[in-house]
Parts: C-alpha cells; structure tokens; sequence
C-alpha cells in the first residue's frame, strides 16, 4: 500500500469508485480508495438502481445526463458490464400540479438536448401494455430511463480508476485522519499510513464516523427503505423486449421489470430510522426483516396502477439501509473549516448521479472549482444549527414525502424553528408568515391572522394579494424590511484596506463613511459573490453579503491569508437589521433621530453611526428595493426595541411590515440580480454588467481568471422580461426560476428569477439568453406552456434611478 497519494478516498461505494476513477481520468493517477470491507458493503450493493435524467434543479439533470451517458462508455473502456438496461421510463401525472411539473421539465429537456417528451395514452399502453392508464391526466416518455447493476457498476469505476494506476485497498478499515500543520493529512489504518493534501469521505453509511474523526459533525441520518420482486410473471415472459419502469409519483412508488417480475419499491409515511446513535463497524451486507405491512398503502396503489402486481408472488423483499441529509441532497465539497478534506454524503438517487458527482468532485479538488454551480448540493449550505433532532425531523419528512413535488417558493415545517431572532414573536404576533434561511426564521409576508400557513402550487397562491399590498404600501409611502439574514463581517487593522482589496474585485472606498459594491470572483472567472463593504474608519470595515451563503464564502477568504494584526469576523449572529423604504421613510426615520437624514448630509451610498429611538445603529443609505431607504443594523439584544419602535413610527404615515417575498418582487421590477440566482460561479462579470466594478489595475483573489473571462465576448446576457398577461395562465402564474427561454422555435437561454411586479402591473423574469436583446418577444415556458414576453430595455420602475438617490 502506498505511503503517499495525491488523494486519499474512504470508501469503496459507487460514490467512492466514481471519485477515484474521476481523478485519475482528470489527471491525477496517484490516489488510493480505502475500503474497509469489500467493495459495494452498505447500502449500495442493495440499491434498486434506477437510472433517470431529469430533476427539477437544471445543474442536476445536467449531472443526471452525464451519468446515464457513461455507463456504456464505461463497459466499452474497462470490459466490466455495468449491466445497463435503458427501456425507457413512462412518467404519470395523476394532479394538475404533477401535469405542470412534468410539462416544465419536458421544457427544460428541449431546452437541453435530453429527450423527454409527452406521449398520448394509445403510445403509453404500447409501451406498458401491464399498466392502466385510467386517471392520469398526462404521460411523459424518457426513451433512457432504466436501471443498472449497482455490483457491475461499481467494480467498472474500480476497473477503470486501476486502469489508470489507482489503488484500491479492501478490507481496510480507516482507524484516523489527522490534519498536519502544513494542512495536509494522515490517513491511518491497521496496514499503514498514509500522507496527502486531499482526503476524500465517501464512507456512506458510516460518513458521520468517518467525519468525527476529523472532528466534524454531519447532518446524516439513515433510514430502512424496502423493495420487493415478485416472482415470473406469465405476461412478461412472454414479451420479446423489456417493459419501461413506471414513474407514478402521485402513487407514492416506484416500479420497474426485475427479470421476468416487478420490482416494487415505496417510500411509506409510517417510516424507520436506523442506527441514530452511529453506524455499526461490523454491518456489511446485512438486511433487515421484512415489513411490508408499512409500505401496503403503497404497495395498493400500485396494484391499483398494474394490476399484475396483485396476482404475482413475492419472491425476495430487500429492507435495507440509505442515509440521508436533512433536505435529501447530498453533502458535497470541502469542508470551509479545514483543508483538503472533502465531503461526499448522503446520497439517494445515487445511480443516477455517480457518474456526475465522480466529475464534480475532481474538477473541484484539481481545478479549485465546479463548473456547475452546485450550491445545492454544497455541505456548505448547513451550519452547527442543523442539530440532531433538525436532522431527524427533516429526514423523517424527506422520506416520508419523497415523492411530494417542491413547488416554488415552498417551505416545509419540520425541525422548525431551529433558530429566532428577539423580534420573531413579535412579527409572528402581527401575522408574519416565516420561512427557513440558513436556520434563521425571518417573515415571507404578513398576514391577517397570526394563524395563517402558506398554501404551495405552481399557480398564484393565498398570499400572492397580500404580497403586492405590502409591495403598494411601501412603494406609495415606506415598508419596514427585516434583513437580519444579511452576512456581516466586521474588518480591522492596519492593513484591512490591502487585505480586502486583495480578496475582492472592486477597490475600497477610500473616504470614511463611504461604501462601495464589489463582486467575489471564483476559480474560473465568475461571480462568487457580490458584496457590500463600507469604511467606517482608515481602520475598520463593514462588509455586507448573502446570509446563506456565508459558510460558502469561508473558503474564499481562507484562500486571501490574513496578515499579522488584522481581524477579520463574523456578526451575522450577534447583529440584526432593518431597511425602511419608500418615499416616506426619510421622514419616518428623521422623528426617530437627532441624526440629519438630507441627502446633502447623508448621501445615497454613505454610512453612519447614529442613535435611532435610542439604539445605537450603523445606518447605511442604501436599499434593494430600489427606493430611498437606508439599513439600519443594529445589536441583537437591541432588535426588538428598534423593530417597536419602527412599527410605532409607521403607523402615523400608514407604514408597516413588509417580507422577504415583496422585496422580491420589489428587487426585480428594478432589474436587479441576487447571489444564488443571477449571480454565481458559472456567470462572467460582463454577463451580468458587473465588469465595470472589477478593477483590473489591481491583483485580487482570481484577478487572472477574471482577466481570461473579461478578454472573452460574454456567452449570454442577463435580461429582464415582462410577460404578455394575455397568454393562456398568464393571469394566474408567473415565472419563478429555471423556466426554459425560446426564440423563433430555438432554445436561448433560462429563468433565473420571476415575479409580479405590482407597483409597475406587470409579471416580471430575470433570465440569460444569448441572441436576442432589447425589444424582441420570446417564449418564457410558464407551467410548461409557452408564454410571449419582450425583453426590456429598462426596468418598468424608475429606470433613471432617480428614487435611491432623493
């Protein structure tokens, strides 16, 4: 066994395999996968390996692609058949809401070049002449769909990674890893050790064991899931080719041929978690009994669906174990806090995604990036506020509701809350509807009664009216915004003004009190982040950024290193804030200070310290609503008075509460982008009119890349849209993110971004195309459904700017 590797990866799953056959295929031939039984143990040797492409996220479908791509590539490379049958699959939609989403995908498909379309009922029975088609509403054909053999696949990556100079080491159970001053590792085992920069978890069922060694804690929990394959069945024998699996959701299971049977396979309300406490060392290839009894209400649905079903035998259940994140996605990256140890866990669709992830996972640790934006995927995304009893809570609903579709804009109550700010009993007292933000709960909208839930569609839903009266009220005279989710970093020292400039793209301001805008630019030359950073001293800054994405931006700070005597923190806990907007809010404000609020003592873009009704804040002239405004951001133990007192002020100029939902609208009838949406990795700076504040005089984090990107003509532009309220649904669904763009029949680009703009009238998009601009009508595929939009030259709402600056 080597001594020394390039990359050290934990686990001989499909996961694992796929890792180390990815890095060698990019380069990097010096790696070993330790395995601590044989390869496959644990859960991926049970799996119903069900292979499909299509996802409601873009960035997935596009790894789910890949992956089904690869098998037969794989088999041809190595000689190891991945057993790869691709039949097809036939996707049922039994509700309007399964019709709309199938609809969009299908979209997104066409979009994409993957081939996934309708079919009518006559084609389907051909297909899957065992079915009954009677009550679905709308039937999906993806000619690739099928399934794989989980041992063939596995030993194919493993053939391919040897192939290349790759070592496997089996029976090999980790016992340490240990980071090294230099931050590189120690991998420890029972037959020797071994040093490297990378070291990889992909230790499935035990990646919560694996982790703790290294001092980490995991937001993993597994559960029982079950399958079962019936015994031959007389049909099926006697078909010359294999049948298509069936995907009916709305049935809550799973089924696809198995040999001459069926396989079957639910996710049941009445679910099972295992092992809470730690993952036996010695389980392997065991099962658990059989349970069928709680998986009958699926397992009736589909005999109700395929009759057959109820007549064959049983001849094997599996019962066996998977492990799961609290949103069902896996846990994916570095981990910001440490160095060269990456994390790949908690896997479900694992068949579907290996190839992809595999990719993914080289391209980060060799090229520094993905390149896809994988946020959603990134372990990032969960700090030490998703507990144990939050990762329960959450597993038990993702399992229970696997197939449930996320619609837009939902959010899932389980483990709530996980984490309040002092004026959450207050909003929730005035009708605040919350939602979930990096374990903060902060208010959507504001209802009538303090009882009131969210209803979830893909259509408008109960609180699209009182979202546009909030957005009314502060447009006509000022709304009280809480943005205590804003990360907020406090930086001092001497040299605080060279380190910022060297972590970020624009050039700090140099006058006290001022404040500017400046991209993060990542590995590849795209947007990392945007941020704002204020200079409230020649010693101290304030910078301002995304509140979700504030584990994620660790890792770009790291990479900058912080000389001797600067500090540079975190006060995204210990500070909350507000912004009041809107024509009146400079006079809302002026009767809580002795401060002057004129523009000619505190100009647009400009920021003070003053007291507001008392509590000390740090004002900052500046609003994402497009409207005079200011943030106010202020102690944590402060929040409650300062938000009393923002509430009291505004009832004498009919001002009250305004949510996240409303600033989304507000933010973009004024055409601006977000991080996670316009702004990512995978967009230029030029692509999104965020070139002009990258400095190129100056060396910053990526300043080469930026420069390579910057030399280029941009791929794609970012637009904004306003759809023809004419249109067939128009008038009860807007555009929401990751609708497909089409011109004159041809694919163009994609959503990023959607809402009524209710102060302008119009149902607004923010999206990239590439071809067309200004004034050309384009398809934007609301519900699936093409809908006419043009594309605007400027923002419908003060498109001179004239309102930030009053």
């Amino acid at each position: 066994m080597r001594t020394h590797a390039q990359a050290v990866v934990i686990g001989g799953g499909v996961i694992g395999c796929s890792i180390l056959y990815h890095l060698a295929k990019l380069g990097w031939q010096d790696v070993v996968l330790l395995e601590r039984d044989e390869l496959t143990s644990g859960s991926t040797w049970h799996a119903a390996a069900n292979i499909h492409g299509l996802h409601d996220s873009t960035n997935i479908s596009r790894i789910q692609h890949y992956t089904m791509g690869l098998y037969k590539k794989l088999e041809q490379e190595t000689g190891q058949g991945c057993g790869v049958f691709q039949p097809g699959s036939l996707y049922l939609a039994q509700t309007e809401a399964r019709v709309h989403q199938l609809r969009l995908q299908a979209a997104k498909a066409k979009l994409y070049g993957m081939n996934f379309h309708e079919v009518d009922r006559a084609e389907a029975e051909r297909l899957h002449p065992l079915v009954d088609f009677d009550g679905i509403r709308c039937i999906m054909w993806e000619p690739e769909g099928g399934n794989v053999d989980p041992s063939g696949v596995t030993n194919a990556y493993a053939a391919g990674a040897r192939a290349m100079g790759a070592e496997i080491v089996r029976f090999c159970p980790v016992t340490g890893t240990e980071a090294q001053s230099d931050g590189t590792w120690i991998v420890r085992t029972e037959k020797g050790d071994i040093a490297t920069p990378w070291v990889v978890n992909a230790a499935g069922l035990w990646g919560r064991e694996v982790a703790a060694m290294a001092g980490l804690t995991l937001p993993l929990q597994p559960t029982e899931h079950q399958y079962f394959v019936t015994e031959t069945i007389a049909q099926i024998a006697a078909m010359d080719r294999r049948l298509p699996s069936v995907a009916d959701r709305d049935g809550e299971y799973y089924l696809r041929q198995e040999g001459k049977g069926l396989l079957v396979g639910a996710y049941e309300k009445d679910m099972r978690f295992w092992a809470e406490d730690g993952t036996p060392q010695g389980f392997g290839h065991e099962l658990f009994a059989d349970d069928l009894e709680r998986i009958e209400d699926n397992m009736m649905r589909a005999i109700e669906r395929v009759p057959v079903v109820g007549t064959a035998g049983i001849k094997r259940v599996i019962n066996g174990p998977m492990i799961w994140s609290p949103d069902a996605n896996v846990l994916f990256g570095p981990v910001p806090e440490l160095r060269g140890y990456f994390c790949c866990n908690g896997i479900i669709p694992g068949f579907s995604q290996s190839g992809g992830m595999g990719l993914l996972a080289a391209q980060w640790m060799i090229e520094g990036e993905t390149r896809y934006d994988m946020f959603a995927w990134d372990m990032a995304r969960f700090g030490n506020w998703a507990d144990k009893a939050f990762t329960k809570a959450r597993v038990r609903d993702q399992y229970a509701n696997r197939f449930k579709i996320h619609f837009p804009n939902e959010e899932r109550a389980a483990g709530r809350p996980a984490r309040t700010r002092p004026a959450y009993e207050m909003q929730a007292q005035m009708g605040a509807v919350f939602g979930l933000n990096a374990g903060w709960e902060h208010p959507l909208w504001f209802a009538d009664s303090p009882s009131a839930q969210d209803t979830d569609g893909f259509t408008r839903q109960n609180w699209w009216g009182p979202v546009g009266d909030e957005c009314r009220m502060l447009r006509d005279r000022a709304g009280i915004i809480d943005i205590s989710n804003f990360a907020k970093y406090r930086c001092t020292g001497p040299e605080a003004e060279a380190w910022l400039n060297a972590v970020f793209a624009n050039r700090m301001p140099q006058a006290v009190g001022r404040s500017c805008l400046t991209p993060l630019i990542g590995k590849r030359g795209g947007i990392a982040g945007d941020f704002t950073v204020i200079r409230l001293a020649e010693d101290e800054f304030w910078v301002i950024g995304s509140g979700m994405a504030e584990r994620y931006h660790q890792r770009f700070f790291h990479a900058v290193p912080l000389p001797e005597g600067i500090t540079f923190q975190s006060l995204t806990e210990a500070m909350c804030g507000f912004n009041v907007a809107g024509p009146d809010s400079r006079a809302l404000l002026q009767g809580l200070t002795d401060a002057s609020l004129a523009t000619a003592d505190f100009p647009f873009m400009h920021a003070q310290r003053i007291a507001l009704a008392g509590v000390e804040v740090l004002a900052l002239r500046v609003s994402f609503t497009g409207d005079l405004g200011w943030e106010l951001h202020c102690r944590a133990q402060d929040q409650a008075q300062l938000y009393a007192a923002l509430i009291g002020a505004g009832k004498d100029f009919g001002v009250g509460p305004v949510g996240s939902r409303a600033l989304m609208s507000l933010r973009i009838e004024k055409g601006y982008g977000s991080w996670g949406r316009e702004y990512s990795p995978e967009y230029w700076p030029q692509e999104v009119s965020l070139d002009r504040l990258c400095k190129m005089d100056k060396v910053f984090l990526n300043s080469d890349a930026v420069a390579g990107t910057l030399a280029q003509p941009a791929r794609e532009r970012l637009v904004l849209l306003a759809l023809d309220a004419g249109d067939t649904d128009a008038s009860n669904a807007d555009a929401t993110g990751g609708e497909p763009i089409f011109w004159n029949g041809q694919g163009i680009g994609r959503v990023t971004s959607g809402a009524y703009g209710y102060s302008v009238g119009m149902s607004l998009a923010l999206g990239f195309v590439k071809g067309a601009g200004a004034g050309d009508v384009v398809e934007v595929m609301v519900l699936g459904q093409p809908h006419r939009a043009t594309i605007l030259d400027v923002p419908p709402f003060d498109p001179g700017g004239t309102r930030l600056r009053l």
